[in-house]
C-alpha cells in the first residue's frame, strides 16, 4: 500500500525540538489538571502514552519528519543523561527487602519477553522482511525496561526505518493495551490474592519505609543542585560514550549499547555514594524530562501508514505479549505471588520506569516507588536481556534466509 510523500511542515531540528517539547509539556500539564473529566481520562490513558502517540500522529500527518538529526542527538546524548539521573534513585536495599519472590516475578516477566520474541518471530518470519529480527531486538529492549533500552538496541542493530516504524506502533498499541488491562485487574487483586493464597505483608512494610524515607529527605530544588545534576549527567555520560566508542562492536553490541550498559552500572554505583543526595533535590525528575523527550522523538520516527502496510507486526506483538503473560502468571501461581507483584513485575519489563509506577499506584496509591524500583531494575538488566533476545532472534532469522 503506497502513499504520497509531501515535505513535513516543520523540518529544522531546533523547530522540531521546540514542537516536541511543547507537546510533552502540554500533555503533562493537562495530566496534572484538577478537572475530574481530565483526571479520569488520564487515569486510564496516562500522559506517557500521548508522548508517544501525538508525535506519531504528527509524523503521519506530515507536521514533522520521521527522520532528523535531532532524533540521533537525543538518543546519543540525552538518553544516557536521563538514565544516569534516574538510576541515582535506585534504593537497592529496599528492593532486596521485597524478597526473592518479587525479584523472581520480575525475572519471570523478563524470561517471557526473551523467549516470546524469537518464538513469535519464528511464527511470522515468512510474512516479514529479513531484517525483522532487528525489530524484535528493538522491541525486546523496550519490553525489558522501557524506551531507553529500546533506543540502545535500535542503535546497536541498526534497525531499518521500514521495520522500526511498525515496531514502535506495536510497542505503543500492544504494550499500552496490556497496561490498560493491568489497571483494570487492580480491582480484582484481593480476589486473586485469596485464590492464589498470596501474602501482602512485605508490600505494606516496604511501602511504609519508602514513604518515610522520601518525606524525611525531600528538599526543594535549587540552582547549585540543578547545575550539579546537569554536570554529572552530561559529563559522565559523555565520557562513557567516548570510552564506549573504543570498545569492540558486534551486530548487537555497538557504542550505544556499551554506553547504556556501562551507564546502568555506574548509575547503580553512584546510588551508594554521596552523589545519590542529588535525588533529594529531584534528580530523577530531571532525568524523566530527558527520557520523555526521548519518547517523543521515538514516537516521531513512527509513521502509522507503515502499519497499514504491515499488520503482521501487530500480530507478532500480540503473540509475543501473550507468551510473556502466560509465563509470568504461571510463575505467580507456582510462587503464590500477590497480583501486585505480577503487575509491577510485568510493567517493570514492558513499560519500565515510566509506566511501572503508574500501574503500582493504581494497585496501591502509596506504592508507586515500588513500581519505580522494578522499573529501575528493568533499566539495569534491560539491555543485557535484550542482547540475549536479539541474538536468539537473529538465530531464528538465519533459518529463513
Amino acid at each position: 500500500m503506497g502513499y504520497l510523500y509531501t515535505a513535513p511542515l516543520i523540518q529544522e531540528p531546533m523547530a522540531i525540538f521546540a514542537y516536541l517539547a511543547a507537546v510533552v509539556g502540554f500533555v503533562f500539564v493537562l495530566g496534572e489538571s484538577k478537572n475530574r473529566l481530565l483526571q479520569k481520562f488520564f487515569h486510564y490513558a496516562p500522559p506517557l502514552i500521548w508522548t508517544y502517540f501525538i508525535p506519531m500522529i504528527s509524523t503521519t500527518l506530515g507536521i514533522i519528519p520521521d527522520q532528523s538529526t535531532l532524533y540521533d542527538f537525543v538518543s546519543t546524548y540525552i538518553l544516557p543523561f536521563g538514565l544516569l539521573l534516574l538510576l541515582l534513585s535506585a534504593n537497592v536495599p529496599a528492593t532486596l527487602k521485597l524478597g526473592p519472590k518479587a525479584i523472581m516475578m520480575f525475572f519471570a516477566g523478563t524470561l517471557g519477553v526473551i523467549i516470546g520474541g524469537p518464538i513469535a518471530l519464528a511464527i511470522f518470519q515468512p510474512l516479514l522482511p529479513e531484517e525483522a529480527w532487528t525489530g524484535v531486538a528493538a522491541l525486546s529492549g523496550s519490553w525489558i525496561g522501557g524506551s531507553a533500552n529500546m533506543a540502545a538496541m535500535i542503535e546497536a542493530t541498526g534497525t531499518p526505518h521500514n521495520v522500526l516504524s511498525p515496531i514502535i506502533v506495536v510497542d505503543t498499541v500492544v504494550g499500552y493495551s496490556w497496561m490498560g488491562i493491568m489497571i483494570f485487574l487492580a480491582g480484582f487483586q484481593h480476589k486473586f490474592n485469596k485464590w492464589n493464597k498470596a501474602d501482602n505483608t512485605i508490600i505494606a512494610e516496604v511501602n511504609e519505609e519508602m514513604a518515610k524515607f522520601s518525606q524525611e529527605n525531600s528538599r526543594p530544588l535549587a540552582v547549585p543542585q540543578l547545575v550539579a545534576m546537569l554536570g554529572v549527567g552530561f559529563g559522565v555520560s559523555y565520557i562513557i560514550r567516548r570510552f564506549s566508542e573504543l570498545l569492540p562492536e558486534t551486530s548487537v553490541l555497538s557504542a550505544g549499547t556499551w554506553t547504556i550498559m556501562i551507564i546502568s552500572a555506574v548509575g547503580i554505583i553512584f546510588s551508594f555514594t554521596p552523589i545519590r543526595k542529588l535525588e533529594n533535590y529531584g534528580a530523577s525528575k530531571v532525568g524523566y524530562a530527558g527520557i520523555y523527550m526521548l519518547l517523543a522523538t521515538i514516537g516521531a520516527k513512527a509513521d502509522l501508514a507503515y502499519v497499514l502496510d504491515a499488520p503482521q507486526y501487530v500480530l507478532l506483538g500480540v503473540v509475543w505479549l501473550a507468551i510473556h503473560v502466560l509465563v509470568i502468571f504461571l510463575f505467580a501461581r507456582l510462587l503464590r505471588a500477590p497480583l501486585f507483584f505480577v503487575a509491577v513485575g510485568s510493567q517493570g519489563n514492558i513499560g519500565g520506569t515510566s509506566s511501572a509506577p503508574v500501574v503500582a499506584s493504581v494497585f496501591q496509591p502509596s506504592l508507586a516507588p515500588v513500581g519505580l524500583l522494578m522499573g529501575i531494575l528493568g533499566n539495569v538488566v534491560g539491555t543485557y536481556g535484550a542482547v540475549i533476545a536479539a541474538t536468539l532472534a537473529k538465530w531464528v532469522s538465519s533459518f529463513y534466509f
